[in-house]
């Protein structure tokens, strides 16, 4: 749907990852996995990532020599295997024909991890992170299983440490300044509950959606004239890329032009993969963010 349709070389022959399914420790541990006991005989060489944030996480810690293959929305790094595997309909042959010793997935999407099982096929489930602690937790968890320990400790320190620079390089206005994030233009939206509104939340900027949010799904739809009288002094669009949107064809909707944003050119256009994601790029989601709304205090918000 709208949530976003990532020490050494293991020195042990046998690597074993308990968990209790779905715990809060399964979700934050990195000696935990979300769907249960993991047993690897070796350290994985042959790794299929069917989740476009594991594919960056595992590139990104060093891993990417032992991915053989990558799923079709997988289009980063552009080095990686990129492949026509699904994994929204992911098909247990088609992904067992690569010969994986390892296949990480971010939902247990058409029962593939019990038809992976059958195929003696380990499966590795890291579902879509809620925080950033969630997202250290899931490249800690990577590097564990990879034999990549010191790279993903340095992928997250390094994160931590650019996060907390960006956010605090953004002045405290007197009255808080309010955000609009667009995830298609039919007006969804994710609350501060979600993994990307946790990051306004972090930025000191009060998130429209919260308000509209009456089911408590996290991603309420909201409406034209909503979205208009709340007036948002930031709008980020996570739409460019499926949807073509730009600050000019906002500016177009009727009565947008009256919106603080729209009014004061404060439309900001993000890649939809990186807002979509919760890998080592969000770093650049929060720097990006951040810039903007220094820019915003400055002018007086």
């Amino acid at each position: 749907m709208v949530t976003g349709r990532r020490v050494g070389a293991l020195t042990l022959a046998l690597v074993t990852l308990v968990v209790v399914a779905g715990s809060a420790a399964a979700r934050n541990h990195p000696d935990t996995a979300a769907n249960g006991r993991l047993t690897l005989a070796a350290k994985p060489v042959r790794i299929v990532s069917l989740s476009p944030t594991a594919t960056e996480d595992l590139f990104a810690i060093g891993a990417g020599s032992q991915v053989v293959a990558v799923d079709d929305q997988s289009n980063y790094p552009t080095r990686a295997p990129h492949t026509k595997l699904s994994g929204y309909t992911p098909n247990a042959e088609a992904i067992a024909a690569y010969r994986p010793d390892l296949v990480v997935v971010s939902a247990d999407l058409g029962k593939i991890e019990e038809a992976l099982a059958k195929l003696h096929i380990p499966v590795l489930e890291q579902p879509t992170a809620s925080k950033l602690a969630d997202a250290y937790a899931q490249l800690l968890q990577l590097g564990k299983v990879t034999g990549r320990d010191r790279g993903a400790a340095a992928v997250v320190a390094g994160m931590k440490k650019q996060i907390a620079a960006a956010v605090a390089t953004v002045p405290k206005p007197a009255g808080k300044l309010t955000v609009y994030h667009e995830l298609d233009p039919t007006y969804y939206s994710p609350t501060s509950r979600t993994f990307i509104g946790r990051i306004y939340a972090m930025l000191g900027v009060r998130n429209i959606a919260d308000a509209a949010d009456k089911t408590g799904s996290g991603y309420p739809q909201l409406s034209g004239e909503y979205i208009v009288g709340a007036s948002p002094d930031l709008i980020v669009l996570a739409d460019t890329k499926c949807c073509g949107q730009t600050a000019a064809t906002v500016a177009k909707r009727a009565g947008w032009s009256t919106i603080a944003a729209v009014r004061n050119h404060d439309v900001l256009g993000v890649s939809d993969d990186v807002s979509s994601r919760w890998g080592p790029r969000v770093v650049g989601f929060v720097r990006l963010v951040a810039a903007k709304l220094r820019g915003l205090a400055a002018d007086g918000g």
